[in-house]
């Protein structure tokens, strides 16, 4: 059964899915994305992933394709036409096509929108979660909106690759202060030597994750104490946890910084019951 993307108001074949050679995501980078997970044929928490698109659209002044309705729609029609139960489904709003200009083109111009979506192993992330992975950290040398959910991740994509040069499996950005920010594709937690949830406040500094959010709504249900702060590379590699969280994967332990290990060197049990209670707290929209 071949691959079902979305593209501009047809439903093609993956292999076949394209976009204008002067769509501004392609020029210009001048694009906002989502990526939501899907566990059990449930969409995992859409209404925050609507909203922070609303928020990404706004920030960069591209008007919405369509109304949220619409939009759902298509998500969960492409995730029925892909057969996907646990996967995830992936949506990206461009400027639209025009002449290739810095400067904004008329308001004529309509929104680019493509959906795709795929199916993933759950014993992948299964068998990462019973091991835990490996980090390196990176200097943060992004532009100072990554709050913004934008297409433009260079420097994530560089960090990234730098990491898996190094052997590890995710970069860990610091800013110029010896702070950490955020992972290239996650955002990071530790647990302090309190035993403190710590994480860094969503600021203009980090993207403000959904998983990260309803995290925190867990961590309420679970009665964990939970600092919104900022915190250096020292303080992270002495934590009696570290672990990154991120719509595909929810949460997952890391185990080494650098070569350092981190406590014992196993994944600790924090994560395993924040990991544990989020479905259960995660907003699911039926498929």
């Amino acid at each position: 059964m071949p691959r079902i993307a979305y593209v501009n108001g047809r439903y093609v074949r993956h292999a076949d899915a394209a976009v204008h050679i002067e769509d501004r995501g392609f020029v210009f980078a001048d694009a906002v994305y989502e990526v939501c997970q899907v566990q059990r044929g449930f969409i995992v928490d859409l209404t925050r992933h609507l909203d922070r698109l609303d928020r990404s659209l706004s920030e960069i002044r591209i008007r919405p394709p369509m109304p949220r309705a619409a939009l759902s729609g298509i998500m969960r029609q492409v995730l029925r036409r892909n057969h996907v139960v646990n996967g995830m489904v992936y949506l990206q709003v461009t400027r639209g096509v025009a002449k290739r200009d810095h400067v904004f083109p008329s308001p004529d111009v309509r929104a680019s929108l493509v959906v795709t979506a795929k199916s993933l192993n759950p014993a992948v992330n299964a068998a990462k979660y019973a091991t835990g992975i490996t980090a390196i950290t990176v200097e943060d040398n992004r532009w100072g909106r990554v709050d913004i959910k934008t297409v433009g991740l260079l420097p994530n994509v560089l960090a990234r690759q730098q990491a898996k040069e190094a052997g590890a499996q995710e970069a860990i950005f610091v800013d110029g202060e010896g702070n950490v920010t955020e992972g290239g594709a996650t955002n990071l937690w530790i647990v302090d030597k309190a035993g403190n949830l710590v994480t860094r406040p969503a600021d203009h500094g980090i993207l403000s994750g959904i998983t990260r959010r309803t995290l925190l709504d867990v961590a309420e249900r679970l009665g964990l104490p939970v600092t919104e702060r900022r915190f250096s590379v020292a303080e992270m590699l002495e934590a009696r946890e570290i672990f990154v969280t991120g719509a595909t994967t929810i949460c997952l332990p890391v185990v080494s910084v650098d070569g350092v290990t981190i406590a014992n060197g196993h994944p600790g049990m924090t994560a395993q019951k924040i990991r544990e209670a989020f479905f259960a707290v995660a907003e699911k929209t039926a498929i």
